[in-house]
């Protein structure tokens, strides 16, 4: 399992994507914006837009407050404009990640990204140096106790997904970023409910920590999303169930 997915799986573990519910949304709401102004408010002809929706939904955000990111992005509403900005540096025991932002101000997001990846043990480094090992994927999720693996593999294989895989009660279909919409819509036509459909990065190799690089870890990706600037963090991380059991 990927460091994204490993750590959305411990988030839900912790309960903390429930404690942070309105820091959730503050991120959802510039993705949405963003996607608006970049590709249109026509989520049918906005993959991005699609997938930010889909994101917002799947953590209840009202309907209204979804119409007034899009009308932000669009210029229908006035809003605040934001840059994206993607950082690569190394965290404990040399771990790959990639820190997308979405700001109104660079220098301090550029400050405040250093200063994580200081204080947790990695370093911010120069642009290119780690995003080769990552991916551009199509992910998409599916509870373990609500779909059968070889109904699901089949589903998957035939309309066009490149593999399917299992960890931590879950299965992952993954898919190309070009096959993602085709994918997901023969789920949706066959009405096989997913836990989380998006695009995403999966990389290429992970590497395995334990004690307290496993600690520092997972501290510095609770720092980033803490981070009002920091849309996304990728990282190809993997820690042993016991060793976070171990760790609490």
């Amino acid at each position: 399992m990927s460091g994204h997915s490993k750590w959305s799986s411990i988030k839900h573990k912790k309960g903390a994507a429930d404690a942070k519910r309105g820091r959730i949304f503050t991120k959802l709401i510039k993705e949405i914006t963003v996607a608006a102004r970049m590709g249109g408010g026509d989520s049918d002809g906005n993959p991005r837009l699609r997938s930010a929706i889909l994101a917002a939904k799947a953590e209840n955000m009202p309907k209204d407050n979804i119409e007034r990111a899009v009308k932000k992005g669009t210029g229908e509403l006035e809003g605040v404009s934001y840059d994206e900005i993607i950082y690569e540096g190394y965290g404990p025991g040399g771990v790959a990640m990639l820190v997308e932002c979405l700001t109104d101000n660079k220098n301090r997001t550029v400050a405040e990204v250093k200063h994580i990846f200081d204080r947790h043990g990695g370093s911010l480094g120069a642009p290119g140096c780690v995003a080769w090992i990552f991916e551009n994927k199509g992910v998409i999720t599916f509870d373990g106790e609500g779909v059968k693996e070889e109904t699901l593999m089949e589903a998957a294989l035939e309309a066009g997904a490149e593999d399917v895989s299992e960890s931590d009660g879950e299965f992952e279909v993954i898919t190309s970023p070009m096959d993602f919409e085709t994918v997901k819509k023969t789920f949706d036509e066959k009405k096989m409910t997913y836990k989380q459909a998006e695009l995403t990065k999966i990389p290429k190799n992970t590497v395995k920590l334990e004690g307290k690089k496993a600690e520092q870890m997972l501290n510095i990706m609770e720092a980033f999303e803490d981070n009002d600037d920091v849309n996304h963090v990728y990282a190809n991380f993997d820690i042993p169930d016991e060793v976070l059991e171990a760790i609490g």
